[in-house]
């Protein structure tokens, strides 16, 4: 993707009503364009006050602020223009921006000038997207790491490895008489088992950290009056669906985000598992089977006084019974014998140990220690890297080719540089890119 010489123009703040807007421009001429708006550009990096114009009349009073390439987030010259945050005087803004020459910045452009121009790699720039739609704190604070480079730096550091192994390999195969021996003095095998190591635990912590960024969907499901809407509103701590001694009271999907052990986590209460009779209970509990097969992880709530076998539900994902009610039973609250949970929504037993269980089945174990966050794109590069070393160590094991050893370390070099953008594609940079806020 060869970086566009345009100057640009967005608002960088939030739609809507606050206190202070932000427009960002971007680019050679971001100067010229904020000269025309404000009068004067004030000293670099020093916010000053001045009258936003359009040359006729004061459109609004703010601060300008100026940051020279290449010591900017962009890499190039960038003028940032803090006004009164109302939908009006920001487009007014806008539209003088663009009419002195600046264009509408397409979404995400900014951090992708920042990319292009060397400021970030592709992961710090994803990780600001990341940051900005984080949901619970743990999201944010491994996204914060990510944009500061914790994760670039791991991945950075096996490449430099696997850089190191690919050139004593091709350098060995410049000498084809000692080419074995050369081989096997370099502990050739013993260096791809490390590399296979790093990565493994790389890509360990990549996927704790997708898991908790992306979020996942946990679906309540359950015979009518099995305390469903109940566990609903006690792990979402808020009263969101109605509770009553009738069955069949929730007829359709309810949803909730909630932070569950640091864990972004979708809860979706459905309609009781039977044979309606009702037109309407017949279409919620259609619904509620369609919610089953979208979801990560299956709560079939059972009440503990049943004495009948719990519904059979034949969802194709992870799953773990929930007796409730135990405040009415002689159970036991927590885990059971049989690996599944006992709990009383009315009295609260067992339902911080069932917060546990939710986070240990979707995966997610140690929230705290997570040390970055990644997006499912990284997770499929590092296991087409590990693939390519795998094949590799086999290969060199077999026949102790260096040719063909090389050719393997290149292609799993190639893919690893692909995540942080060493090697990347227009239609990848687009993809990533077109997910953005406009005004990032």
């Amino acid at each position: 993707m060869t970086l566009d010489t345009d100057t640009i123009v967005a608002i960088a703040t939030a739609p809507g009503h606050a206190g202070i807007g932000v427009i960002r421009i971007s680019g050679a001429s971001a100067s010229t364009v904020a000269q025309e708006i404000c009068g004067s550009i004030p000293t670099p990096r020093v916010a000053a006050l001045r009258n936003f114009s359009d040359g006729s009349e004061i459109i609004d009073q703010g601060v300008c602020l100026y940051f020279p390439g290449p010591a900017s987030f962009t890499g190039e010259d960038v003028v940032e223009l803090q006004a009164h945050g109302g939908p009006v005087v920001l487009n007014l803004l806008l539209e003088v921006a663009q009419r002195h020459g600046a264009r509408l910045a397409r979404p995400g452009e900014f951090s992708e000038r920042a990319f292009l121009n060397g400021k970030i790699d592709l992961t710090q720039a994803e990780a600001i997207a990341d940051l900005i739609s984080a949901s619970t704190r743990s999201a944010a604070r491994q996204a914060q790491a990510s944009l500061q480079g914790a994760f670039s730096k791991r991945v950075d550091a096996i490449a430099e490895t696997l850089l190191a192994l690919r050139v004593f390999v091709e350098a060995a195969i410049d000498f084809p008489e000692e080419e074995i021996n050369f081989l096997e003095q370099g502990d050739v095998k013993e260096r791809l088992e490390s590399l296979i190591e790093a990565l493994s635990a790389l890509r360990l912590s990549a996927r704790q950290g997708a898991l908790i960024q992306s979020g996942l969907s946990v679906v309540l499901a359950g015979k009518p009056n099995a305390g469903k809407s109940s566990l609903m509103n006690a792990l979402a701590e808020k009263d969101l669906a109605i509770v009553t001694d009738q069955p069949g009271t929730t007829r359709d999907i309810i949803r909730e985000d909630v932070d569950i052990a640091g864990i972004a986590v979708r809860l979706s209460d459905t309609a009781g598992l039977r044979e309606a009779t009702d037109q309407i209970e017949q279409e919620g509990v259609r619904r509620a089977y369609r919610e089953l097969d979208q979801s990560h992880l299956l709560l079939i709530i059972v009440d503990d006084q049943d004495t009948e076998p719990p519904v059979p539900i034949a969802a194709d994902v992870p799953s773990l019974i929930v007796y409730n009610k135990i405040d009415l039973t002689q159970r036991s609250a927590g885990v059971q014998a049989d690996g599944n949970i006992a709990i009383s929504t009315k009295t609260g037993e067992g339902v911080g140990v069932l917060r546990q269980m939710i986070a240990q089945r979707l995966g997610v174990t140690d929230v705290a220690n997570t040390p970055f966050s990644a997006r499912e794109r990284h997770i499929t590069l590092l296991d087409q890297t590990l693939s390519q070393l795998a094949l590799a160590l086999d290969q060199f094991s077999a026949n102790q080719a260096g040719e063909l050893l090389a050719q393997d370390l290149r292609d799993a070099h190639q893919i690893l540089g692909q995540i942080t953008g060493q090697v990347s594609s227009d239609s990848l940079l687009g993809e990533i890119f077109s997910s953005f806020c406009i005004g990032k």
